[in-house]
């Protein structure tokens, strides 16, 4: 039988603090290339201490790498990022200490309790020894599984496993949590219980939250968003800054004879529609008024029109030229293959 040695942390358990108006994190010109792939283009933003901030983005945009670098596990290519104060190049173990990590997958040991998975955590965490059990049992109070605590994790639903990683992370008092893609694999119900109790965390520890998603409902949770894409930052708001960038309301109809109601809205009303999905679509002020006029004027068939608020998936449809449900498979692609490259050198 192998046996396993844990090591303790280079630096004794306490939780990095700021000094007054300091951002919790900083990030000047951060670039991340794997051979000939950039992953993250220069990259430079900051995060207000106590802010929910989120990156949005479709998948392979370098999100996941970002959060990776902020959390010592990637070595940046150059730039500088600091974390709570600390220099992620520099300073890794200060920031390791200074966090909590929730990944897109699970990395709990479903084999053992709820508990033995946090008493595990306190060790390598470093947690004293006597506030342990009060730790794991005021965490599991926050997630709401403290009648769970001796259940196998095995026998937990996604959506208790994502909340029993949430609590872990919080075992040492972090103050900057960092999620990655946190609700991926839960159904919307599990989902908005999750961030209510996300909500409830960062008013009662007032701890910074650093999260990415692909999804928009997810992001509206955000007090700003940062739009990531290509591995660039191409815009950053409040979610209603973001939105109030489309100057109107979404129209989107369904007609007979698209190209030629393409150049009847140019022509007439100086208005720009393109084809998405099957259906015209374009922006314009007071939809509501504007409708009839144009279902009395428009020289085509209508089948179908709906108008609504804008939505953060407008944006970067404006912003970009296409959906974020687009997913971003060939970026994926591209990193898988310089990911490759790099391991077949080194073997």
């Amino acid at each position: 039988m192998t046996a396993v040695i844990l090591k303790e942390p280079s630096i004794p358990f306490a939780p990095a603090g700021n000094a007054a108006g300091e951002a919790a994190i900083d990030v000047r010109d951060l670039v991340k290339r794997f051979d000939d792939f950039t992953a993250v283009d220069h990259l430079t933003f900051s995060v207000r201490p106590g802010e929910i901030f989120g990156f949005l983005g479709p998948n392979g945009a370098g999100k996941s790498t970002t959060i990776k670098m902020l959390c010592t596990l990637l070595q940046p290519t150059s730039g500088v990022a600091t974390v709570n104060g600390y220099d992620v190049a520099r300073e890794p173990d200060r920031v390791r200490a200074s966090i909590g990590i929730i990944f897109q997958d699970y990395s709990l040991d479903d084999r053992i309790t709820a508990e033995e998975n946090l008493r595990f955590h306190c060790m390598i965490y470093h947690v004293p020894r006597r506030e342990r059990q009060e730790r794991i049992e005021r965490v599991l109070e926050l997630v709401d599984l403290a009648d769970r605590a001796g259940d196998s994790v095995r026998t937990f639903s996604g959506g208790m496993k994502r909340r029993l990683e949430i609590a872990r992370g919080l075992l040492h008092q972090p103050a900057i949590l960092f999620l990655d893609e946190p609700t991926v694999g839960l159904d919307p119900q599990t989902r908005e219980t999750l961030w209510e109790q996300i909500h409830a965390l960062r008013r009662r520890e007032g701890m910074t939250v650093f999260m990415t998603t692909h999804y928009m409902d997810e992001a509206e949770h955000c007090d700003r968003i940062g739009i990531i894409d290509h591995a660039r930052l191409i815009a950053l708001d409040t979610p209603a800054g973001l939105k109030a960038m489309i100057g109107g309301d979404v129209v989107r109809l369904g007609v007979a004879d698209p190209a030629a109601a393409i150049v009847f809205l140019r022509e007439r009303y100086g208005l720009n529609a393109v084809v998405e999905q099957g259906l015209m679509r374009f922006e314009v002020r007071q939809a509501d008024r504007f409708i009839p006029e144009l279902l009395r004027t428009i020289p085509v068939l209508v089948a179908s029109v709906e108008s609504a608020k804008p939505t953060l998936n407008d944006v970067f449809l404006r912003l970009t030229g296409r959906e974020i449900r687009d997913e971003g498979a060939a970026s994926n692609d591209r990193l898988r293959a310089a990911l490759r490259r790099r391991g077949s050198r080194g073997a």
